[in-house]
């Protein structure tokens, strides 16, 4: 097994091993890194466990004793072909910032096909606890540390939305009809042209909400965060879209997921009234962890609701287009092509409203 050093911007060191994890038979791969992550580990103790909630990729937790109460190794293997779309590098990067600052795990290598990071104790957020006053305030208060991380330490100043955007419709352009397609067949797919015309309407409408551009997550569903009810705190976890981008996407794109994956219901989108406490907390803590008062005004949590709204809509037209390219090439067993039009109407059904909209 070959190991490699590769320098990180911070100036520290990241691990790669030459290794190889097979997604259907991984436990022989798995083994190898274990042998230099965890030489004390043997291999006749170690226990593998699946978890089954990524549509993306598989991971996988390594211990040896108890899931519970020993320590736990991750092992994320990617899903097929999201080299496509994926900047892996830039992934890293966002694992070591993040670790830096207490907001995430400790990354303790790459491989050729995946990474191994640090397993975050507590359990993973469901639809009950994500509409809890006492965690949903936990989570804002964890996205206002997070976004008030200094761009300099991302290496860019851009936001990510539109080329991210530019780059997904491209593949979904140019890639070859697969063999099969995980999709029902009374499904339609949704269609290019209006998606096209969609994002341009919106990209023309969103240019006049000046959106401040911080450090996002840009993937914060329910399976992405962690609550640890012992310490009253929350983590997220999974890094592949962090990036530079607009405030109000991240926050936008997190309240659409209270709709759910599997079958999306545009009804359990958050009420005013949650929103207006969830942005309340974002608001306190964005402030403090940026060193100002942490004083916020009515006003300034309805401006930040209508940009939030508005900033919603394109996080649709983005995860139709992730779910169209998924449904060519993954093989996870997932409906991509559903939901791709689940979110495809999803964002008609919200459109004339927030469109409709008006700063204070």
């Amino acid at each position: 097994m070959e190991m490699k050093r590769y320098p990180n911007d911070g100036g520290c060191e990241r691990l790669h091993l030459d290794v190889c994890v097979d997604e259907r038979t991984p436990r022989h791969g798995t083994l190898e890194l274990l042998k230099k992550l965890r030489p004390e580990w043997k291999p006749e103790d170690i226990q593998i466990k699946a978890f089954t909630e990524g549509i993306t990729n598989q991971l996988m937790g390594c211990y040896v004793g108890s899931l519970m109460q020993d320590p736990v190794l991750l092992v994320r293997v990617y899903g097929q072909m999201t080299e496509l779309f994926m900047d892996r590098d830039k992934e890293m990067e966002m694992f070591r910032v993040l670790y830096k600052h207490g907001c995430g795990p400790e990354l303790y290598c790459s491989f050729t096909n995946g990474i191994c990071y640090e397993f975050v104790k507590g359990v993973v957020l469901d639809d009950t606890l994500l509409r809890q006053p006492s965690v949903y305030r936990l989570i804002a208060t964890e996205m206002g540390k997070i976004h008030s991380i200094k761009s300099e330490e991302t290496g860019n100043s851009s936001p990510v939305l539109w080329s991210r955007l530019s780059q997904f419709l491209n593949l979904v352009q140019s890639s070859d009809a697969p063999e099969q397609q995980k999709s029902s067949a009374h499904v339609e797919a949704p269609s290019l042209k209006i998606i096209i015309k969609e994002m341009e309407e919106l990209k023309s409408h969103l240019t006049h909400i000046n959106s401040p551009v911080v450090l996002c997550h840009n993937d914060l569903l329910t399976k992405n965060v962690i609550y640890n009810q012992e310490e009253g705190a929350v983590k997220f976890i999974d890094y592949e879209y962090a990036d530079l981008n607009y405030q109000a996407y991240d926050i936008g794109n997190h309240f659409n997921e209270f709709a759910g994956i599997n079958n999306v219901d545009s009804s359990l989108y958050p009420s005013c009234e949650l929103q207006f406490d969830w942005l309340t907390a974002y608001l306190e803590s964005f402030k403090w962890f940026s060193g100002v008062d942490s004083t916020v005004t009515k006003k300034e949590v309805l401006e930040l609701y209508v940009q939030v709204c508005k900033f919603s809509l394109v996080a649709h037209l983005f995860w139709c287009l992730w779910a169209l390219l998924q449904a060519k090439h993954s093989t996870i067993d997932f409906d991509f092509q559903r939901y791709a039009m689940a979110r495809f109407n999803y964002y008609f059904e919200k459109k004339q409203e927030f469109f409709g909209m008006k700063l204070p």
